[in-house]
């Protein structure tokens, strides 16, 4: 779905990105990971087309995407219902903003994939901050993506929380791409089957199925302590920066 050729990005003449090369394809679930300032949300953003690099290039086979974008918390009193952020996923099939049957429709069974169609009705700013997240989620699903990518989907939100999303996008992937950029490696190494770590440069890992599954099984236990390392270990990597295209 998404093949990303030789890519370099600079910003005030300093490279954010230089000469990342990587294929996706939607049967995978892949996370992109490192330190900030690495590099992550830039690099998502150049495959959105939100930024346009300094060489090299993106190509979609699809332009069916759902975006969770970070920070997309609203205020405590933002007087709007949970259908209605789901609505929002709507929008491009509704110039003038009125929504049909069949959108209504869309949009509660996109809540119901991601468990929040009880809350349809309650004020978005009335959730706690891992159920808002599931709602955008939602919102990205009503446009009938067929690739989600999420930057920081988990941010702030506490380890059950993380669990429970983790657990959504990957039954998700069951029949969409899935492309997460996160910090918390401590989970989201446990449900990737490939993982970039980007640090201006990028290194591709494919995951061992063995040594996840028993990472995933102690995920589960609700042990206080997860060590991304364990996983680490379980990755083998299969390509580096610099390969040609």
């Amino acid at each position: 779905m998404v093949r990303v050729c030789n890519l370099s990005f600079v910003y005030d003449k300093e490279n954010v990105l230089e000469n990342v090369s990587f294929e996706y394809d939607k049967s995978d679930f892949l996370a992109i990971v490192g330190p900030n300032g690495g590099g992550k949300s830039t690099l998502l953003k150049l495959i959105l087309g939100l930024l346009k690099p300094t060489s090299g290039k993106v190509e979609l086979s699809s332009h069916e995407i759902g975006y969770v974008p970070q920070n997309t918390m609203p205020s405590g009193e933002f007087p709007i219902s949970v259908l209605d952020v789901a609505l929002m996923g709507r929008l491009k099939n509704n110039r003038f903003g009125f929504y049909k049957k069949e959108d209504r429709q869309k949009a509660f069974e996109a809540l119901e994939k991601v468990g929040m169609q009880e809350w349809a009705h309650k004020k978005i700013g009335e959730l706690s901050i891992g159920q808002r997240q599931k709602v955008f989620i939602a919102r990205a699903l009503a446009c009938e993506a067929k690739l989600l990518i999420l930057d920081e989907p988990t941010a702030s939100v506490d380890m059950q929380g993380q669990v429970q999303i983790y657990n959504i996008l990957k039954s998700l992937n069951s029949d969409k791409g899935v492309i997460v950029v996160s910090h918390d490696m401590d989970v989201v190494l446990g449900y990737a089957t490939k993982i970039a770590y980007v640090s201006r440069t990028l290194f591709m890992h494919e995951s061992s199925a063995l040594t996840k599954e028993l990472f995933f099984e102690k995920l589960q236990s609700n042990d206080k302590h997860n060590c991304p390392v364990d996983v680490f270990m379980a990755n083998t990597c299969i390509h580096k920066t610099g390969e040609k295209c």
